[in-house]
């Protein structure tokens, strides 16, 4: 059986204190109660920089600015497969907000083991502990 196949855009945000921007999924959808890299799925005709943009607008209202690429990610689930391309990004302007998340916070490093992802967030986590 072949998997659907989603294109990801994910950003890791960091904003002037060297603090990353994760958030927590609402309960009941795919991953819910756990907490991410926000991010989205990329629509035709659309850049991956560009999707990165507008999903954290959409879902965080806030803007960022694309920058370094940081990782590209195949991860199997069991109902679906994912390529995440994730990029370090830099936080510009607006109050962040529970758009389409549960809750959000500005967190180090050194605190970021303390939250649960999804598995295949585990490599960003790994890639920024090397960067």
């Amino acid at each position: 059986m072949i998997l659907p196949h989603k294109l990801i855009g994910v950003a890791v945000i960091w904003n002037e204190a060297g603090k990353i921007l994760i958030d927590k999924r609402k309960p009941g959808g795919t991953f819910g109660g756990l907490w991410e890299f926000p991010g989205g799925k990329k629509e035709i005709g659309e850049t991956i920089e560009d999707c990165i943009k507008r999903e954290i607008l959409e879902e965080l209202g806030v803007e960022i600015s694309v920058e370094e690429h940081l990782i590209t990610i195949e991860h199997n689930y069991s109902e679906v497969t994912v390529t995440l391309h994730v990029y370090h990004c830099r936080y510009l302007r607006g109050i962040p907000k529970t758009i389409e998340c549960d809750e959000f916070r500005w967190v180090t490093l050194d605190e970021i083991d303390k939250f649960t992802f999804p598995e295949a967030n585990q490599q960003i986590i790994t890639a920024l502990n090397q960067d």
